[in-house]
């Protein structure tokens, strides 16, 4: 009986290596026309044209961002209603306890501050951050990522993904250089 190998890799994907950004946005736009849906563009700075070209979806954290200012405004009201109200009534200078201008710059201050911690944690959170380990961090030349080289990844979990084919597919786009990325 034969043992089942544990250190096997699996493939991750097929990875295309593009000199300039143009290169890669209509690689990105055929590969969205061809039916991948799986894809990923590496870039060594922001390019909005390659996340249209992916279909990139617009993210959640101004939507988290504006409920954690919320939630943080009225916890800073609440706190101080409660604590001038219930906890520790003082009467200064004859002011009523429920004095609201005086609330308003902790107020402020804690929707800033709970806005501000949202928009980080949602952030890390919904890009899946920290991330260590990538597969893509396999491939020998995905280093030129950071520094002048483009890269399209269609994986593998793609519903149209045949690795002939799909390399196939990416040599025709004028890419530099298509190779597999294992697991």
């Amino acid at each position: 009986m034969t043992e089942p190998r544990i250190n096997e890799p699996t493939l991750h994907g097929v990875i295309a290596e593009y000199v300039t950004p143009d290169g890669l946005v209509e690689a990105c736009k055929k590969a969205r026309a061809a039916g991948y849906r799986r894809i990923d563009a590496y870039t060594p700075y922001p390019l909005e044209e390659a996340a249209e070209a992916i279909g990139f979806e617009k993210t959640r954290v101004p939507l988290l961002t504006l409920c954690g200012g919320i939630l943080g405004g009225l916890s800073g009201y609440g706190l101080q209603y409660w604590v001038n109200l219930s906890a520790y009534p003082v009467n200064i200078g004859g002011r009523p306890l429920h004095s609201w201008p005086s609330f308003i710059i902790i107020t402020f201050e804690m929707t800033i501050l709970f806005a501000g911690i949202t928009a980080v944690v949602g952030m890390l959170t919904l890009n899946g951050l920290p991330q260590p380990y990538h597969p893509i961090f396999n491939h020998p030349r995905f280093t030129a990522a950071s520094r002048d080289r483009f890269f399209l990844c269609i994986e593998a979990a793609d519903d149209k993904f045949d690795v002939g084919e799909t390399t196939r597919f990416l040599q025709a786009t004028d890419a530099v250089d298509v190779a597999e990325v294992a697991d």
